[in-house]
């Protein structure tokens, strides 16, 4: 007797049952047939994109706001063009499933020569590329397909990383008889005897002491601490801050936040409260070039207590064995017992002061855009002036900003911004991006108009890649792109659909046009035009580090 239940159904009912809602990807003739399964799912949801890289980019984006994410791409060229994507979200932590239609069985091991091979009948090339950014790997048969599946799954929610899945066309179609139970996570591992050492060392540390302060970073959102952080420092009067790579996780309107830490860029009292603490408590905190002005912290191990995703480290002591959360509960409670005994903060915030000029540059545009965001606004940054300007930003309550610092991959935020919207529709997008960046992906604009989005993308015009001539060359035609007619493209790309588009060159008319869009329900897309050489003052001091660093002796 044939089933109706197929590996195909077993795979999407399990990424369903992960929270995933969404299948980005670009269709291709081994994959379609799963596709066939993908449209008939009632939960996930087919969400095709202009090209693989941003599929890939979309499902990042996606999996930073939601449990995991799914990729789907067919063999070789497909998963080829999207590997770019999928090395970021392993660089900087996030679970991606990345799925892979392939040949089927026989054509395989007969070693056909296929169209998106290389000729040589040898189809695990692909594989053993994907093996270098993934943590997970697996080619689905018939009789495997259900214990890999979940194998799969289960490493990446634990290890918060992406996975590749390679599912032959013939497989997909294959009988399941196993029913769908739940999918079972193993516990991070804890020794009772390390907790122990570890709350002993730490109560010590922290009663020797009378400045504490707190840095945080992305890998406490990826691995579950943004709750039990922002617990703790509801409890515990404690000055602390974020780098670029963690904003949003901590709450920036509490009295006792700081800022953005940036190393020897950082504002001086950011810099003063985490360099001068007598003890600094890190969580999830890697120390990035680009988010350091080039390692430039004057931090050093012996003051910090030290949190990672497994481990702890306080001076030289490393404590195995102990989960990220755990150890957070650990601290809270301590710090509560002992704050009493501490020095008291008295934070002084900075009040901004609007520029007194018609002139649009970027101290201008980012003074706006502070007063512009709201709570619960979802804002994406790329890796340029976008980046840097909106770190000096203080997010409203419940509103999260993401960028993609460490990978650094420029064109990344826009199919990224898709991908969260799709996610979340319910709160505003607002994306950030400079005209460099947008020239390499901006054909996911297409998709966000045809999917009926409203994100609020803010296009910064500086002619061509500014955050490139602050580190060299200022002139060189290498940093030179071709100048496009901005405001023509949402007409361009998605034919028939509508949009709210606007060219601004001085403050008022940005003025404006925020008013225009505060509770706009469509696509906005602002040409912001800024002087070609004009920086915020983060980046500038960033990119000398970066320019001195890449210069030989």
């Amino acid at each position: 007797m044939v089933s109706s239940y197929k590996v195909a159904d077993y795979l999407l009912d399990r990424l369903a049952q992960l929270g995933v809602r969404h299948l980005f990807g670009v269709p291709g003739d081994f994959n379609l047939h799963f596709l066939d399964h993908v449209i008939n799912h009632p939960v996930i949801h087919w969400m095709g994109c202009a090209n693989e890289l941003n599929a890939a980019y979309a499902a990042d984006g996606y999996a930073r706001v939601m449990p995991a994410a799914a990729l789907l791409t067919t063999v070789g060229v497909g998963e080829l063009s999207a590997i770019n994507g999928i090395a970021g979200s392993y660089a900087e932590y996030l679970p991606v499933i990345h799925i892979v239609g392939t040949p089927a069985l026989d054509a395989q091991k007969a070693g056909e020569l296929l169209h998106h091979s290389l000729g040589d009948g040898d189809f695990g090339h692909f594989a053993r590329m994907a093996k270098e950014v993934t943590c997970a790997q697996a080619n689905l048969t018939a009789k495997n397909a259900v214990a890999e599946i979940d194998r799969l799954l289960v490493a990446a929610l634990c290890q918060r990383r992406p996975v590749y899945l390679q599912l032959p066309a013939d497989v997909a179609q294959a009988d399941v008889a196993t029913s769908l139970g739940e999918l079972s996570l193993p516990q991070p591992l804890l020794s009772p005897t390390s907790l122990q050492a570890f709350t002993d060392a730490a109560r010590e540390k922290l009663q020797s002491a009378q400045r504490i302060a707190l840095l945080a970073d992305f890998l406490a959102d990826r691995f579950g601490a943004r709750q039990p952080l922002r617990h703790w420092l509801a409890e515990v009067d404690l000055p602390h801050a974020t780098l670029l790579m963690g904003k949003g996780l901590l709450d920036e309107t509490h009295p006792m936040f700081i800022g953005t830490y940036a190393g020897a860029a950082s504002e001086a009292n950011v810099k003063a409260y985490i360099e001068e603490a007598d003890v600094l408590i890190a969580v999830g905190v890697w120390f990035v070039d680009t988010t350091t002005a080039g390692f430039s912290q004057h931090i050093t191990q012996d003051n910090c207590i030290d949190i990672q995703p497994e481990q702890v480290r306080i001076g030289q002591k490393v404590f195995n064995q102990i989960p990220m959360v755990v150890a957070v509960e650990v601290l809270h409670q301590l710090c509560k017992s002992l704050q009493d005994e501490w020095q008291p903060s008295m934070i002084a915030h900075p009040v901004l002061e609007a520029p007194q000029y018609n002139i649009l540059d970027q101290k201008a545009f980012w003074y706006h855009i502070q007063h512009f965001l709201r709570p619960n606004d979802i804002v994406v940054t790329d890796q340029g002036t976008s980046c840097f300007g909106a770190a000096t930003l203080t997010l409203p309550s419940e509103c999260i900003l993401f960028t993609q610092s460490l990978w650094g991959s420029i064109g990344f935020s826009l199919p990224a911004a898709y991908g969260a919207q799709v996610a979340q529709p319910q709160r505003r997008m607002i994306l950030l991006l400079g005209d460099g960046a947008a020239q390499l992906t901006i054909q996911e604009l297409g998709s966000m108009l045809r999917s009926g989005l409203n994100p609020i993308i803010f296009l910064l015009n500086n002619q061509g890649y500014t955050v490139e001539r602050m580190i060299n060359g200022p002139q060189q035609r290498y940093n030179d792109v071709a100048e496009w007619n901005w405001s023509q493209l949402p007409q361009a790309l998605a034919k028939g659909k509508e949009s709210f588009t606007a060219t601004v060159t001085q403050v008022d008319q940005l003025q404006q046009v925020l008013a225009d869009i505060e509770n706009i329900e469509q696509l906005a897309f602002i040409e912001v035009v800024l002087p070609q050489m004009d920086a915020p003052e983060l980046l500038i001091n960033i990119a000398k580090s970066l320019q001195a660093r890449n210069t030989v002796l």
